[in-house]
């Protein structure tokens, strides 16, 4: 190809060439269901449960109507669905790091070469079984007669079975249960990359082990945390298969809330809205990512 034209235009379009699959994905299975979901959250609901035809479209956008939906997502007992659901989210994120660290520290930098593969397929194992039948194992070891109650009894600590099923207590358990090997892994990938001569720096200049791990462990594994985070938090703040089974009537997030419009509520405008504004926060916790990693970047090419 000896012409300067062709050459210039040959490798945009061959990349462009590789990503239109992508996009194109992206266009049908992404952007297009969020766009027609942002849609039905302007419209209202009719009577039958379908969606009301808007007869002069000037006059209901100048009588804000479109924004109904959003208005009434914002009423206490809403609010404190959502409330709910974040603090659930924020709480199952935190439990993860706290459990997820030391055990990704231990198969990292601790756990022998031949050890290593074997503690990792553990992690992932819980990833063969489906996550429905593992949250119904849950609901028999926690139920009164579970397993749970019937080793307390049997042991003498506790003389009557405890309440652990239907609560945020039995929710908080299956949310931590199902995320967590979301977290050890991109902890343990970080982990491994740490240049452990720093770490024997950091000891030949005197400091201790906990003001080594504080100030140079952690900073260095940062970008794990952070991955872990966003890959915990956005999948706990829609959850609602768990707290449908494990929490009952009793705990009701926004996940379940959102199932209710679509399913037995047959309010669409509504269930949209608030699926919306889920997705506004995911996609908000996706672009915080993305601002943290371009920093990360350019602090590393520094």
């Amino acid at each position: 190809m000896n012409n300067p034209t062709a050459r210039r235009w040959a490798e945009p379009l061959r990349v462009f060439g590789l990503v239109l699959p992508a996009w194109a994905a992206l266009g049908v299975f992404f952007v297009a269901p969020l766009a027609i979901m942002l849609v039905i959250s302007f419209a209202q609901r009719d009577a039958y449960g379908g969606i009301r035809p808007i007869e002069d479209l000037r006059a209901y956008l100048r009588s804000w109507q479109w924004l109904a939906n959003y208005r009434q997502s914002f009423e206490g007992m809403y609010l404190t669905i959502l409330w709910r659901s974040v603090w659930m989210a924020v709480a199952t994120t935190a439990i993860c790091i706290l459990i997820s660290y030391p055990v990704a520290y231990y198969i990292a930098l601790l756990a022998r070469p031949r050890w290593k593969n074997l503690l990792l397929v553990l992690a992932v194992v819980p990833f063969w079984t489906s996550f429905l039948i593992r949250t119904y194992a849950w609901m028999l070891i926690l139920r009164t007669q579970g397993l749970a109650n019937t080793v307390l009894l049997s042991s003498g600590l506790i003389h009557q079975p405890l309440d652990l099923l239907y609560n945020d207590f039995a929710v908080m358990i299956g949310l931590v249960y199902g995320e967590l090997p979301f977290m050890i892994l991109p902890l343990y990938a970080s982990l491994e990359k740490l240049d452990r001569t720093l770490l024997e720096a950091a000891a030949d200049l005197g400091a201790a082990r906990a003001a080594t791990f504080w100030r140079v462990t952690v900073p260095l594994t940062m970008p794990g945390i952070v991955a872990g985070v966003v890959l915990v938090f956005i999948p706990s703040i829609g959850q609602f298969i768990v707290s449908d089974l494990l929490g009952g009537a009793k705990t009701v997030l926004v996940g379940n809330l959102i199932n209710d419009q679509f399913s037995w509520a047959r309010n669409r405008p509504f269930g949209s809205a608030l699926a919306f504004e889920v997705t506004a926060v995911v996609l908000a916790t996706v672009a915080w990512y993305a601002i943290y990693a371009r920093k990360r970047g350019g602090m590393e090419g520094l």
